[in-house]
This record gives structure tokens, sequence and C-alpha cells, in this order.
């Protein structure tokens, strides 16, 4: 299984930004995807996560109303396109992934995940 994160860049207060995920080796249908941040000297975090059956999404309180996860079943990929972006939301972005058919509250937990692919460092300046 490969997941390979892109799109993340260094932009202004209020600004967006879209970051991709693209998978490979998964069998799709089954399971989900999320996208966790990292700042430094923080622990990583949760920020959105979908299911690939269903579709049904979660957020962090923190992000909900300004970031939106998605996919595109056709091209393998989850998106999450994150809007009225502000300085605390700069880290290392990371998509995971995993094929278990978890219930949605624990989705937000790091350890449901077992791939993920390196990071995307997105930065916010004031």
């Amino acid at each position: 299984v490969q997941l390979q994160a892109s799109g993340g860049g260094l932009v202004q207060t209020g600004g967006s930004l879209r970051l991709s995920c693209a998978a490979s080796g998964l069998t799709f249908g089954t399971g989900a995807m999320g996208w966790f941040r990292q700042a430094p000297g923080k622990k990583r975090e949760f920020v959105a996560a979908k299911r690939w059956s269903g579709g049904s999404t979660t957020y962090a309180d923190s992000v909900k109303g300004r970031f939106t996860i998605s996919r595109d079943n056709a091209k393998n990929t989850v998106y999450v396109q994150m809007n009225s972006l502000k300085p605390e939301d700069t880290a290392v972005y990371y998509c995971g992934a995993t094929q278990r058919n978890l219930i949605t509250s624990l989705l937000g937990g790091a350890g449901s995940y077992d791939y993920w692919g390196l990071g995307t460092q997105v930065t916010v300046s004031s």
C-alpha cells in the first residue's frame, strides 16, 4: 500500500489550499482514509476522515466549516479542501488509510489507521 500526499505550500491567513492523497494497493470500497496534522512540538492530531463505503465524513471541531474532505473513486484519491486558513493550521499534514470498517467515532484516532503517507507541509503566514 502506498499513499502519496501532495498540495501543501505557503499561504496567507484566510487563503485556501487543497491537499491530495493518492492511494494504491488498497481494496477500495472498504475502510476509510483520514487526514491528520502535526505541528512542531505537538502530537499528531486528527483533521478529517471519510469512509470509502457510504462516504460518511467526520471532522475535528477546529476545522469544521472550513475544511472539506472528498474523494475521487476513479483516481483513488482523497482530498481535503482547506479554506479560511489560520496560522494555527500550520503543520505537516499526513494522510492515513485503514481497510477496517470501523465505527465513525474511531476514525479520529491515529491508531485506527494502518497505512500512512509521507507528509506535506502547510504553512499559513499571519
